[in-house]
């Protein structure tokens, strides 16, 4: 079985709140979008946000409480965490951790969106990120 993930799909309690965040913090853009849904096209996977309602409705999902989780951005050093982690919380964000270095290297801190979805903003000196954005693990 091939190793990938083609879709994360975020439930989101307001769309147009959840475009703010996503297009005034990262400067992303939607591939698609209507009155239930946005695609982001990302480096080798689509993010998707869904209106929450319709998301728990077509998974089954009820009130579960499926779990935590984070998902993470990738930069090319701390003074870029500092800054996007900045422009996300002005985009409608709220912080969760302050921006730091953790024990074993890098530097990192917490944001979540407009619906409490977190973002880890992340630099690893171990990882390199190529010209499409993608992130490899190791030196």
């Amino acid at each position: 079985m091939q190793q990938q993930i083609s879709v994360v799909t975020l439930g989101v309690a307001d769309l147009g709140r959840s475009r703010r965040f996503y297009g005034e913090g990262f400067g992303w853009s939607p591939v698609f979008e209507n009155d239930e849904i946005a695609f982001y096209q990302m480096n080798g996977l689509m993010l998707g946000t869904w209106r929450r309602a319709a998301l728990e409705a077509d998974m089954h999902a009820g009130e579960r409480g499926l779990g935590a989780f984070a998902l993470a951005h990738n930069v090319g050093g701390e003074a870029e965490v500092v800054a996007l982690m900045a422009r996300l919380v002005a985009a409608g964000g709220s912080l969760l951790r302050a921006a730091d270095a953790p024990g074993h290297g890098g530097f990192r801190g917490y944001v979540a969106d407009p619906d409490g979805h977190g973002w880890e903003i992340a630099w690893n000196p171990a990882w390199t990120i190529d010209a499409e954005g993608h992130v490899r693990f190791g030196l």
